[in-house]
């Protein structure tokens, strides 16, 4: 990553050269996209995932426009979405026409929407891990003339020692449970089992190679070894126990942290990613590939308290996740910058500390970068996508869209 104060110092000057080309000052936080480190990203993720599709993670972008950007990249190809009524407007709105929502929806009245379009049904894919859910979306219906595509969310947790390291998500693991379930799915009018999602959080979402633990790092990567291990057994048993019941489309796996490991599966055919596009906070440190950082929030000094300590307006977009340092925004350019202790990043102000304090004025920038990626885009209406010194376009977020999913 380039990171160095030289590289952080010059980000500072182009980015705050690039907003002041606008014709009016934008209120903060200014949201920015650098467009350059989007493209790179994107070109690596299909690099690293050696020629199997990238399903672009929706829920890490929010910016219809960046969605698009992603898919318009050769080595893309659909969208893993965060509900029902977000994979409904992206299909609306033309974003897509592949879509697999990627949690279970209890959302009965964007189901009856799904349920009632038969061009909606045969573009969106629904995720299970419960015959109730199956009861849901067909509670919604008063016909099941339209089928429902539906794919199997299958833990993909590492167990070791009687413990479940990874997310607690789906409650199918054992072969016998989850062929159980595929064959509810098969064997019920109206539904099609289509596709299989491993989500190995616990390999694409921690951090690896942290500078000052070492030893913690060491133990991290080599968890990751064995989960991978494990969780390659157990996804080639599950894809031969389900062969004879349904032709899968689809074997969705990884994250932006795990491209490499799980495309190197047999039994995944797709990865997931829509973090390592913009690069926040948390994807720092990962062995497994070098970051660019591609979005950056800038919020206006308003208060010089003391010579060595300014105050920017803001600031208090703390990402969700186990509480922590490492879920607060990061000050970035001009580098230098630190949160403080006692107050950290604040909802009406933020005080910062370090060397470039005493050298900015009231009115100046500070770049931040946001823990997780597109939380940040929830904050916002509008996105500002900056190439090189210049804004070339100004697009709506989610929010911007008057949607909030």
């Amino acid at each position: 990553m380039s990171d160095s104060f030289v590289d952080r110092n010059r980000l500072w000057s182009r980015l705050g050269a690039a907003v002041a080309t606008l014709p009016e000052p934008p209120a903060t936080p200014i949201a920015v996209v650098d467009l350059d480190a989007f493209d790179a990203n994107a070109d690596d993720l299909v690099r690293r995932a050696a020629g199997k599709p990238v399903r672009v993670a929706s829920k890490s972008l929010r910016v219809p426009a960046l969605v698009r950007r992603a898919l318009d990249h050769d080595g893309f190809a659909g969208v893993l979405a965060f509900t029902v009524a977000e994979a409904l407007w992206l299909h609306e709105t033309g974003v897509s026409d592949d879509i697999v929502v990627a949690y279970p929806s209890v959302d009965t009245a964007a189901l009856a929407r799904l349920t009632a379009s038969p061009s909606a049904a045969a573009a969106i894919t629904l995720m299970v891990d419960d015959v109730a859910l199956l009861d849901v979306v067909d509670s919604t219906r008063a016909s099941r003339a339209v089928p429902v595509r539906v794919a199997l969310d299958v833990d993909a947790g590492l167990r070791l020692g009687g413990q479940h390291i990874g997310p607690k998500r789906s409650p199918l693991f054992d072969t016998a449970g989850i062929v159980a379930l595929a064959r509810r799915v098969v064997e019920r009018d109206g539904f099609r089992l289509v596709g299989v999602m491993t989500y190995e959080g616990q390999v694409a979402g921690v951090q690896d190679d942290v500078p000052d633990q070492r030893t913690k790092s060491l133990l991290v990567r080599r968890l990751k070894q064995a989960s991978m291990a494990q969780l390659e057994v157990r996804r080639r048993e599950v894809a031969e126990a389900l062969a004879p019941l349904a032709d899968l489309e689809f074997w969705n796996g990884g994250g932006s942290g795990s491209v490499e490991a799980t495309a190197a599966d047999r039994a995944v055919t797709e990865i997931a990613a829509g973090s390592g596009l913009l690069v926040p906070g948390v994807f720092d440190h990962y062995a497994s590939f070098e970051p660019r950082p591609a979005a950056f929030f800038g919020l206006r000094v308003s208060r010089r308290p003391t010579p060595q300590v300014v105050t920017v307006h803001g600031g208090g977009l703390i990402a969700s996740g186990p509480t922590g340092a490492d879920r607060s925004p990061v000050p970035w350019a001009p580098p230098g910058l630190h949160l403080t202790g006692l107050e950290g990043a604040g909802e009406v102000q933020t005080p910062l500390t370090g060397h470039p304090a005493a050298t900015l004025s009231i009115g100046d920038l500070v770049w931040f970068r946001h823990a997780k990626s597109g939380e940040l885009f929830e904050h916002v209406r509008d996105v500002h996508l900056v190439r090189g010194e210049a804004v070339v376009d100004v697009v709506p977020s989610y929010r911007g869209c008057d949607r909030a999913f």
